[in-house]
């Protein structure tokens, strides 16, 4: 046992999550998933009267709408595919021989034409973009999906198959500014409901290589990124649970998005770490939900 992430131990001692051999892949309690939905249905009463559409992809998405993101200049460290065998009787044969003998039985595995979801989002330009201009006032979206990041880390709160909730406004930089100003508030009132204590920093994405550097330097200079920080397991890093992002232009001019009146749309979001939000929770009320304090309870189960 690593004695090194306490919470960890503590929540695979309770039941709460499972162990599965895998940093950062983890099953999850029925007590775990009582508290997501719960927080997820807060999440609505803050967001609900803002009548996103709602849209709900699955965890892999289309391989060429992936390439077409740009996803793979940004961040390959990051990125899932997924491989399937694709062989003849003999290639079987010489993978249940590999097999047997522990040697490695993935190299005749084969790409296909799903990828695993890096971001709630990702799915989505392409979706409206096919749909035509924009409506009169841009677009709004409301998605949930599992997503993948290749990060394995004994941290819980880093897991590598992970639940993500975001808005996603389209339209006018006005219009989408405007939206990321208001759930950078809403965000902060809405945590604060729970009782957990709330940071909002200037913020960036793990951008890949030199370039990366650049990019992330030039992200925060721009103020493109913001997230809202609560100490999950350590107060001197704490751990970003929502971020708020403005994308400019950029899915925009990737997927041809273009306002009602024929201009590049902006794009902004708001994204929730539902699995974060949920150890947050875990470790700052106690592993137990019956003895959560009065009014945490009273916001998450009424």
């Amino acid at each position: 046992m690593d004695m090194q992430n306490p919470l960890l131990n503590r929540l695979f001692d309770a039941g709460i999550l499972i162990d599965t051999g895998v940093d950062g892949l983890y099953g999850r309690s029925g007590a775990f998933e009582d508290v997501i939905a719960r927080f997820e249905a807060l999440i609505d009463t803050f967001g609900g009267a803002d009548n996103a559409e709602p849209i709900r992809f699955p965890p892999g998405m289309n391989r060429v709408h992936f390439e077409g993101s740009g996803y793979m200049k940004s961040f390959p460290q990051l990125a899932g595919t997924v491989h399937s065998f694709c062989g003849c009787d003999k290639d079987h044969m010489n993978l249940l021989k590999c097999m047997a003998e522990g040697e490695d039985w993935t190299k005749g595995q084969e790409a296909t034409d799903i990828v695993l979801t890096p971001a709630a989002c990702y799915p989505l330009y392409p979706t409206i973009a096919k749909r035509g201009p924009l409506p009169g006032g841009g677009g709004l979206y409301d998605l949930q999906s599992y997503c993948f990041r290749h990060e394995p880390s004994k941290d819980p709160a880093r897991m590598q198959m992970f639940r993500m909730r975001e808005y996603v406004r389209m339209g006018t930089p006005a219009e989408v500014r405007d939206f990321r100003e208001s759930w950078m508030e809403r965000g902060r009132k809405l945590i604060e409901t729970v009782q957990l204590p709330v940071e909002i920093d200037v913020a960036n994405d793990p951008f890949f290589g030199r370039a990366g550097k650049m990019l992330a330097n030039n992200q925060r200079d721009q103020n493109l990124k913001f997230e809202l920080l609560i100490p999950v397991t350590s107060t001197a890093k704490p751990t970003a649970c929502l971020s708020f992002n403005y994308h400019q232009d950029h899915f925009g001019s990737t997927w041809g998005l273009k306002t009602a009146d024929g201009q590049v749309a902006h794009t902004a979001c708001v994204g929730f770490g539902l699995e974060r939000i949920a150890l947050a929770l875990f470790a700052h009320h106690g592993l137990d939900t019956a003895e959560w304090p009065e009014q945490v309870r009273k916001a998450l189960w009424g």
